[in-house]
């Protein structure tokens, strides 16, 4: 093609360019409708029973790749240390180093009072997480046992704004202290949280003479057989002891 021809074109060319500018086809610039990157839900945590007061949970938001725990297997340290001394800060770090967890963390305190979800009482808390972290899991001391816990294990997040889930969980056992019931070897918020006065110290400290090699299972609840009392510290363990609602809120 000669320059001249070249020439003639062009005008036709930059008006044809000008054109579908104008229609909105070259430089086009919406707004965004990329699905939001976090989402937000509110857990509310009800205590079912009536001796058997609770740590603040840990919860996390993952990966279906994770597992917190998993009944008929070993506890993991973390799992371990909640279970039989409330001790969140050993579980906290192993989630913080999971690179499945998109978020984890410890249920608030309420006001200047005491962090354990006492029996009947009900603690709710907001949690925001990448929407890639699809599961839940969540764990808490049943306080009055020598290593009972209770929590979800990767239970699936409502997925729309406004579903809600409504979830009961049972009594475990962790299977890591022999279930002696004596309050000298249970933490010490137990009996005056429960109403009883005693001269046991009691301890956050796990004691190697007590170490049981177990796995998680169901717990069989408390039998009596030293300071534990069956109908105060004691459920119906083929009852729910907590209830879990989650709502996605964002």
């Amino acid at each position: 093609m000669s320059s001249r021809t070249l020439a003639l074109h062009a005008p036709r060319r930059l008006a044809a360019v000008a054109a579908i500018g104008a229609l909105g086809l070259v430089g086009l610039s919406t707004p965004s409708t990329a699905a939001p990157r976090t989402a937000t839900y509110e857990v509310t945590v009800t205590n079912l029973t009536s001796g058997q007061p609770f740590t603040p949970p840990v919860w996390a938001t993952h990966r279906p790749a994770t597992e917190v725990f998993t009944v008929g297997a070993p506890a993991s340290n973390g799992v371990r240390q909640i279970a039989e001394n409330g001790n969140n800060a050993p579980l906290l770090a192993a989630l913080d180093d999971d690179r499945h967890v998109t978020a984890s963390g410890m249920a608030p305190r309420v006001g200047d009072g005491p962090p354990p979800i006492l029996p009947g009482e009900t603690r709710a808390f907001t949690i925001q997480t990448k929407r890639s972290g699809t599961r839940l899991s969540l764990t808490a001391m049943l306080i009055c046992t020598n290593d009972g816990f209770t929590g979800l294990d990767s239970t699936r997040l409502p997925n729309q704004v406004g579903d809600t889930i409504v979830l009961t969980t049972s009594g475990y056992d962790a299977g890591t202290e022999v279930n002696t019931e004596d309050f000298a070897d249970i933490v010490p918020p137990c009996a005056p949280l429960t109403g009883i006065a005693t001269t046991d110290a009691g301890t956050a400290m796990s004691n190697p003479a007590l170490v049981e090699g177990g796995v998680i299972t169901h717990h069989a609840g408390i039998t009596g057989v030293d300071d534990l009392l069956t109908g105060l510290h004691g459920w119906d363990v083929q009852a729910p002891v907590a209830s879990i609602t989650v709502e996605r809120t964002g």
